[in-house]
């Protein structure tokens, strides 16, 4: 792990709030030339501290209204490789995370449909038909608050 100075943090602070930003406008709000922040930026990354930059997009906007987490027990280890089973779930186009967790599930997936009657089409009809799959227990996301995370305690605040 590298050692993070005040404006290291300030810029993941920028970039987590806004990942589009180019490297000038991020400079101009933190006091730094644009190839400065460049080197920042490209220093992060090959200490692999920035992982990527990814677009969010809104389900509900795009018709999805629902999602849904899913906990699935796998019901016979030896018969589906964890791999195949991670495989094929991950094949289907409403799964958004595949999780491999402990406890009680073997898996927690998220889920998104466009309303609770496409939801039961892809339970019935692609979950519950995957190999190996046993028990399955389904909570229906009420709201959500996006939070962000172990970022502002990891890089300490400077508001």
């Amino acid at each position: 792990m590298i050692d993070l100075d005040d404006l290291d943090r300030a810029l993941l602070r920028a970039l987590a709030a806004d990942a589009s930003q180019s490297a000038g406008a991020l400079g101009r709000n933190l006091g730094l030339s644009q190839p400065a922040t460049w080197r920042r930026i490209r220093r992060l990354e090959q200490a692999g501290i920035l992982a990527g930059r990814r677009l969010d997009l809104d389900k509900t906007r795009l018709g999805f209204g629902v999602t849904v987490f899913l906990g699935i027990k796998l019901a016979a280890r030896g018969r589906t490789s964890l791999e195949d089973f991670e495989r094929a779930i991950s094949a289907i186009p409403e799964v958004q995370a595949v999780h491999h967790v402990l406890g009680r599930f073997d898996y927690r997936v998220r889920v998104v449909a466009r309303d609770l009657a496409d939801f039961e089409r892809v339970l019935r009809r692609r979950v519950m038909t995957l190999p190996s799959v046993g028990d399955i227990e389904s909570n229906v996301v009420l709201s959500e608050e996006i939070r962000p995370g172990p970022l502002r305690a990891a890089t300490g605040s400077v508001d």
